[in-house]
């Protein structure tokens, strides 16, 4: 045992027979309390303390109140009933409130203070509770005069060394940031290769002066290296798929984070149930040895589950994580999605997806099922164990609501390394023939294209193939329901005729979460910034123009909905315009081809209401080129595995392209809200409820102005025009939308399985 070790037991053992064990019964509070059996706790104090955190103190003593089982409860139902389903009750022990005054002192001279005294008072709060409170004394601490470390001269510099001691001369002396020096130091070295260092400390304490001198002695003994790797509890993978996904290599330097990525590829590689690697012997050389257990090589999964937005959904997925050998993965997934949204549309929670059939002249095709394939094949430790080749094909056929129907099929390439654990690089290219249909709006606004016989020319296959390069980094602590870390990523993509696109832009984005424990519940914080530049395509061939800049709708940018700013719909924040019938028009008065109509906001005879509802119009977004988007929750538990949040979510999209920071003209909100969550075996099932506040526009006016689009029959064929398009560009009618609602119709609602981030 070092010298260190014998002072520190040596000096516990004295603050234990220090203590007086009775002490507790000699308050004048506890004289009386003395006379009950077992009190109820009400409430227990810390007084006294300066240089603690009493967070702390409360989880280091065994005393604790009775208390509601939750925050929630606390101030619902508890205060009317002191069930044992809703309030745990405690009971005072006053062995173990001796044996408390002992734990404080420890917390206490485990960082440095070493004089300090602890008491107590219990006073009765009638025949049955008692109030607990611990008087704390702290004392002065005992400081480190001087801190020496010797021995690792020749290894790490000075500034090095300063680095990794979290214990410096002045601070008070604390053996938990003394132990955490010392391991530090360990493992500084066995990452140069000095598995078998060894790090000593000893002490000179002068308890009159309250001073102390640490020496912290380095012996590094000899250089390790990796010696014969055995593996064991192999059955159908063979021994090089454990020794490509592992970083050690005989005759190479035996390190620490080696051995540490080495222990997370094998369990991240999906093949083994358990898996451990140890180093042998004290020898220079390190004879490794491997023990797996291996997991199901082959599974298959169904699923299903529905949410406000994708209706009812089914997913299917084939894994082969063993594919001819080699530890490569063959993966084949399948998802069919929308299922009956035709019977569900626009009912209680459900969003709604068609657009009016007296615009459209069919049935929405949002309200068609959506569905995706792809099969991926990935080739792990190409060359080097944190070198991943993949390869896939797909096809899809999904909606955007009110947007775009995207359809496409196409293969990928890719080549990802892996940086540190769970930190990726990645470069990819993906070879797609896209087709964008049931579309109108969009053409109509962004390629000022609005006759269908064109639409359906520029609605033709096109050729969307961006390379791009995409970081990740994850330090949550749990992929499902993460208490702290962080997780990061950005991806950078560049279309153009030299990676085959017709579509051509760049394209950025932007994503950080950060999670943190505040008391029993979590804080999280989500950021999210896009942008995006269309460059010149004349390869669209566009009918009647040459060299346009258009984004293809996939890569513009759409706020709103269950995993965005939730006090909106589906893409509903941001720019939009809206449809509305012919026949809507005509009972205004207006006439075909609307382009004098200026009845959009007209009242009735009363002066009191408008007559037009804004039911009778479609929101249809079209996409903003650059977007910025923030998110806070506070998740908290409620009881079992019901938990709670509150959060607020923000957002502004461009309202013109390349101009995100121009707020006036912008599409701004923010909406708080709160929302259920439930654990179940899937990931949480998740309820949130959000409130949009209203729009002001210029002055006092309330609501949103958006230009209005509809339908016409000219030469025989449909075109969609603006409505007041005729006028003077300063008299352009805009429909002042979303200014009618009461409270309650401003509420949104979500209901989706796994956290919004």
């Amino acid at each position: 045992m070092s010298p260190l070790r014998s002072a520190a037991s040596g000096a516990l053992l004295a603050v234990a027979l220090a203590v007086p064990v009775t002490s507790v019964l000699a308050q004048p509070g506890a004289r009386g309390a003395s006379q009950m059996e077992r009190p109820e706790v009400r409430s227990v104090d810390f007084r006294g303390v300066s240089h603690a955190d009493v967070s702390e103190l409360k989880l280091s003593v065994a005393t604790e109140p009775s208390r509601c089982s939750n925050i929630v409860l606390k101030f619902t139902i508890c205060p009317f009933t002191h069930s044992p389903a809703v309030y745990n009750r405690h009971f005072l022990n006053r062995e173990e409130l001796a044996r408390d005054m002992l734990r404080l002192r420890v917390y206490y001279w485990r960082r440095g203070y070493r004089e300090t005294k602890v008491d107590t008072i219990v006073d009765r709060v009638n025949d049955d509770q008692v109030k607990v409170a611990f008087v704390i004394d702290e004392g002065e601490p005992t400081i480190v005069d001087s801190l020496v470390v010797t021995g690792a001269d020749s290894l790490l510099s000075p500034g090095a060394v300063a680095r990794l001691l979290a214990l410096r001369s002045g601070d008070p002396l604390s053996m938990l940031a003394l132990d955490t020096s010392v391991t530090r130091l360990r493992d500084a070295l066995w990452e140069l290769g000095y598995a078998d260092a060894s790090v000593d400390t000893s002490l000179s304490v002068n308890s009159a002066a309250r001073l102390a001198d640490v020496r912290i002695t380095i012996e590094p003994h000899w250089l390790t290296r990796v010696g014969p790797i055995r593996i064991q509890g192999l059955e159908e993978l063979d021994a090089r798929a454990v020794r490509n996904s592992i970083y050690l290599r005989p005759g190479e330097r035996f390190r620490r984070s080696d051995m540490l990525r080495s222990q997370l590829n094998l369990y991240a590689s999906s093949l083994f149930q358990r898996a451990s690697i140890e180093a042998l012997g004290d020898s220079a050389v390190k004879p490794i040895l491997v023990q797996v257990k291996e997991g199901d090589l082959r599974t298959a999964r169904l699923a299903g589950g529905f949410s406000t937005m994708d209706y009812v959904q089914v997913d299917g997925r084939y894994s082969n994580f063993n594919f001819l050998g080699g530890a490569r993965t063959l993966q084949v997934q399948a998802t069919l999605g929308n299922l009956l949204a035709s019977t569900l549309e626009d009912e209680f929670i459900f969003t709604k997806l068609a657009v009016s059939s007296d615009f459209s002249g069919e049935r929405s095709p949002f309200l068609k099922p959506n569905w995706q394939t792809s099969v991926e094949l990935r080739q792990p430790w190409v060359g080097n164990p944190r070198n991943t080749v993949g390869t896939s094909i797909f096809a899809h056929r999904r909606s955007t609501p009110g947007v775009v129907i995207d359809r496409g099929q196409g293969m990928t390439g890719s080549f990802t390394r892996n940086l540190a654990p769970r930190t990726d690089l990645s470069a990819t290219y993906r070879f797609e023939v896209a087709r964008v249909e049931a579309g109108d709006i969009y053409f109509c606004v962004n390629f000022a294209i609005c006759d269908p016989a064109t639409i359906d020319a520029v609605s033709k296959a096109q050729r969307l193939s961006p390379v791009a390069i995409i970081g990740s980094i994850n330090r949550a602590d749990d992929p499902m329901e993460p208490h702290h870390g962080y997780t990061g990523s950005l991806a950078l993509e560049h279309a153009s005729q030299y990676t085959a696109s017709d579509f051509r832009y760049h394209r950025a984005l932007v994503e950080a979460t950060a999670y943190r424990p505040v008391g029993p519940g979590v804080l999280a914080g989500h950021v999210r910034v896009g942008w995006s530049k269309a460059l010149s395509s004349e390869s669209l061939n566009i009918p009647g123009f040459g060299d346009v800049q258009v984004l293809h709708p996939r890569k513009r940018f759409y706020a709103g909905g269950s995993r965005s700013v939730r006090g909106y719909g589906e893409n509903q924040l941001g720019p939009r315009v809206l449809t509305i019938a012919p026949s809507k028009l005509e009972e205004l008065g207006c006439t075909p081809p609307f382009d004098t109509c200026d009845q959009l906001n007209a009242f009735d005879s009363t002066g009191t209401h408008r007559l037009l509802d804004d039911t009778d119009f479609n929101s249809r977004p079209i996409g903003g080129s650059a977007m910025a988007e923030a998110s806070a929750e506070f998740r908290f538990p409620i009881w079992g595995p019901l938990l709670g949040a509150a959060f607020v979510d923000g957002a502004v999209l461009t309202a013109r392209d390349n101009q995100l920071f121009s707020l006036g003209d912008n599409f701004m909100a923010v909406t708080p809200g709160i929302g259920i969550r439930y654990r179940s075996p899937v990931g949480p099932i998740r309820v949130d409820i959000a409130y949009r506040p209203r729009i002001r526009g210029e002055g006092s006016a309330v609501g949103e102005g958006l230009p209005v689009l509809t339908q016409v029959l000219v030469d025989g064929q449909q075109r969609i025009v603006r409505v007041g398009s005729a006028l003077p560009a300063d008299q352009m009618p805009l429909r002042i939308y979303d200014a009618d609602q009461t409270f309650f119709s401003r509420i949104a609602l979500h209901l989706s399985i796994g956290e919004a981030f």
